[in-house]
């Protein structure tokens, strides 16, 4: 008989999919997360907000901080940067990964426009080869389409 899965605690749920599911929980040792429902020490952006807030607000010294949140003292500084930068989402993990096109700048898309403008027949594949051999990146034959129809989108609203 096939075991039944608890559900999921939805609190979790939403932690994960906003990047702010705190990977060791158990490390938090603070007072103010083992005393009160209010705080919970699988929320990272709630931890890092309470490190930084008692560093400032309670002139807790930055290793005691750092280690009574489960974190380190870089993490204390980046932290505080990322408030004081964006406020309280500053402290919400960004996406990983790179941000935008970055194999097919300006540079190479123009490159394979003009090689597209001289020969018609050429399709996206057969730009890889000189993509990489002119500009030293390996790039897919689909992200040359969506980069191409990304820089015709943005001549068209201009």
């Amino acid at each position: 008989m096939p075991r039944s899965r608890r559900p999921e605690d939805p609190k979790v749920v939403a932690l994960r999919e906003t990047r702010c599911l705190n990977p060791h929980p158990e490390a938090v040792t603070d007072e103010r997360f083992a005393s009160s429902d209010f705080f919970d020490a699988r929320d990272l952006a709630q931890v890092k907000y309470e490190m930084v807030r008692a560093v400032r607000e309670e002139d807790m010294p930055v290793t005691v901080a750092a280690a009574g949140f489960g974190l380190s003292r870089q993490s204390y500084y980046q932290a505080a940067a990322a408030l004081d930068h964006g406020g309280l989402p500053g402290l919400v993990p960004a996406k990983p990964g790179p941000k935008g096109a970055h194999k097919l700048t300006d540079e190479v898309c123009a490159f394979a426009e003009d090689a597209l403008a001289a020969d018609p027949g050429l399709r996206a594949k057969d730009l890889v080869g000189p993509i990489a051999e002119a500009f030293g990146v390996r790039v897919h034959p689909r992200s040359i389409e969506r980069a191409l129809a990304r820089r015709r989108e943005q001549s068209k609203s201009r």
